[in-house]
């Protein structure tokens, strides 16, 4: 199998690895840096539960190939998890019941702190546009709403954090 040398900053720390050419950035994440928050659900673009910062923007880590991150920034739940603003999502998660099992937890946190690092005061159709590629089965998504817009009311949003 084919592989190739990358260069990376994985949640601030410069990451230098080899590669197989078709391993995907969720594969990368979990099994060769053990960031395991990052959720394997679909495997196609539709759930949400890998989604990772890529150079700041949300992205599904299984449609992205690790060799395509060579000399960009990822930054996963793991690195944001002791930011002020990553906290406070946590928090307001938590406060308004918008944790059930768990599993889409992590990316609905990411989409969330990308969308209030630019909208510190989302409107509600922001938020349900920002939150539309994560699918959640268990809370029903008017508890994330709601938590977004506490953590957004509270000034808690992620403000370059």
């Amino acid at each position: 199998m084919k592989s190739a040398a990358i260069t990376l900053t994985l949640n601030r720390q410069l990451v230098h690895a080899q590669v197989p050419v078709q391993q995907t950035l969720l594969s990368f994440l979990r099994d060769g840096q053990n960031l395991t928050a990052t959720k394997s659900g679909c495997n196609g673009g539709e759930c949400g539960a890998c989604m990772v910062l890529l150079d700041d923007e949300p992205v599904n880590s299984c449609m992205v190939l690790a060799v395509e991150c060579d000399q960009h920034r990822v930054d996963t739940l793991e690195g944001l998890n002791e930011t002020p603003g990553m906290q406070a999502l946590q928090k307001a998660f938590l406060d308004e019941g918008a944790v059930q099992c768990g599993f889409c937890t992590p990316g609905m946190l990411i989409s969330s702190y990308a969308l209030l690092r630019i909208h510190p005061s989302p409107t509600e159709e922001q938020i349900i546009q920002a939150m539309s590629g994560n699918l959640c089965r268990c809370t029903g998504y008017q508890v994330i709403v709601q938590a977004i817009q506490r953590a957004a009311r509270e000034s808690l949003a992620p403000r370059g954090t």
